[in-house]
């Protein structure tokens, strides 16, 4: 009863807030902010998610609605997550053309000598570091086709449950540390736990999410892990592919070290990416136009379109109702906050995606001066709650492309019914991990 009292209180002050603002203009930064977030999440005559969110920050501006030096602002403020998925896009792609992922894929699938329910696991588990140690979308856009690869060779008649894996698990390992999720960078700025601090916070709920995603997923497709699979054959693993491992490992150790001090991600990202790039092309002596031209860079420009986005919700008031909202809620009662705010979003954040609704709370958060728990709370609902739908994050709709190219497809409903049963699941242990710590 309590938790209800409160979530009625939160959204009459938010409402109150944000109505002290209004009027036409801010009426059209709502129109058009909803426009473009709707573009890039249907690709309307499949044009591409960037060219909606640009429009969208170039309709502001172009309009009035924001002036360019703000608009400017927004995407400076993106500068840290720029480098990020630029390290990690260049990590990735490597991986791949060195055939580092199908080689440890085909390992996975050839220790479950047959079994399925064994790769479900070792697929679930590889998921799970992939996504600690490189983020969700390499987890989304690398895994998932070197995963379709193996269950192909494997011969397995319902491959489904293995790629679900992938999209599921992307969302659920997610805030086991800082560089697990670009969410995490843009919900804390440039005021980052330290990485003893981070995991004191969130090693509890993000082991509970793992677990609860594993046992939920499983259940569910306990009847299509009963089929046979062949034995899959390994691959050889290349020199420049063992480079490529070894560089993504110093990465990984670079980032920890990176954390445990406190510092921004960013910049040790895209210098570890280039630095693999250099010790894997530099023997073969070949240039890096090839592994540039793969890779998603339009990735970039829908993050800044998206913190133009956000800018202009910010000129609307959004931000300060919300944040005033979170203040006055977290003052009367900062534990029951903790589950507000995390179910709020983790339910909202489907409606919008969750890298602009992370945006938004990450300024609200910040401006509210909340609690680490309410905050825990926040980027776990924004983290998590995507695995409810398809549109939730952009990692679940870098896999939907991903099958695509694969020649699979996974309809919005059936994700939707899978979701509606893991997700909750997940979230609930997750945030009363937060509460109870």
């Amino acid at each position: 009863m309590l938790l209800f009292l409160q979530k009625k209180k939160f959204f009459l002050n938010f409402l109150d807030g944000f109505g002290q603002g209004g009027g036409l203009e801010h009426g059209l930064i709502w129109g058009i902010s909803a426009l473009s977030i709707g573009g890039v999440l249907a690709r309307p005559f499949g044009w591409p998610e960037a060219v909606w969110a640009v429009a969208g920050g170039a309709a502001l501006v172009a309009l009035g609605l924001l002036p360019l030096g703000a608009a400017l602002r927004g995407v400076g403020e993106g500068g840290d997550v720029y480098l990020f998925l630029t390290g990690m896009m260049l990590l990735s792609e490597l991986a791949r053309r060195e055939g580092l992922f199908d080689w440890l894929a085909a390992h996975v699938a050839r220790r479950a000598r047959g079994s399925a329910p064994i790769l479900f696991g070792l697929v679930y588990a590889m998921g799970t570091l992939v996504t600690v140690f490189l983020s969700n979308d390499a987890t989304a856009v690398v895994l998932t086709p070197a995963v379709a690869a193996v269950v192909r060779a494997a011969g397995a008649t319902e491959p489904l449950p293995f790629l679900l894996v992938c999209a599921f698990v992307a969302n659920a390992a997610s805030f086991v540390l800082p560089i697990s999720n670009p969410a995490n960078l843009v919900i804390y700025g440039a005021h980052m736990p330290a990485l003893l601090a981070w995991l004191r916070l969130y090693a509890a709920a993000s082991a509970g999410a793992i677990i609860v995603t594993f046992l939920t997923l499983w259940l569910s497709q306990r009847d299509a892990l009963r089929q046979q699979l062949n034995q899959a054959e390994v691959p050889d693993l290349s020199r420049s592919g063992a480079l490529a491992a070894a560089g993504i490992v110093g990465t990984a150790l670079v980032l920890l070290a990176a954390s445990a001090f406190g510092l921004r991600l960013g910049l040790p990202t895209f210098l570890a990416g280039v630095a693999t790039a250099a010790m894997v092309l530099a023997p073969k002596r070949e240039a890096p136009f090839g592994v540039l031209r793969d890779i998603s860079w339009s990735v970039l420009p829908l993050v800044a379109g998206l913190f133009v986005l956000v800018a202009g919700l910010d000129r609307s008031g959004l931000t300060d109702a919300l944040s005033a909202a979170l203040h006055q809620a977290a003052l009367a009662a900062p534990r029951a906050t903790v589950w507000a705010a995390g179910l709020l979003l983790g339910f909202g954040c489907n409606l919008v995606n969750n890298l602009p609704a992370g945006l938004m709370a990450g300024h609200a958060v910040q401006a509210a001066k909340v609690g680490a728990r309410i905050q825990a709370g926040v980027l776990v609902g924004v983290d998590l709650g995507p695995n409810l739908s398809v549109t939730g994050s952009l990692a679940t709709i870098l896999w939907l492309a991903a099958l695509r190219r694969e020649g699979l497809h996974v309809t919005a409903w059936t994700f939707l019914r899978l979701g509606c049963v893991v997700m909750p699941a997940a979230l609930v242990c997750a945030l009363a991990a937060i509460f109870a710590g």
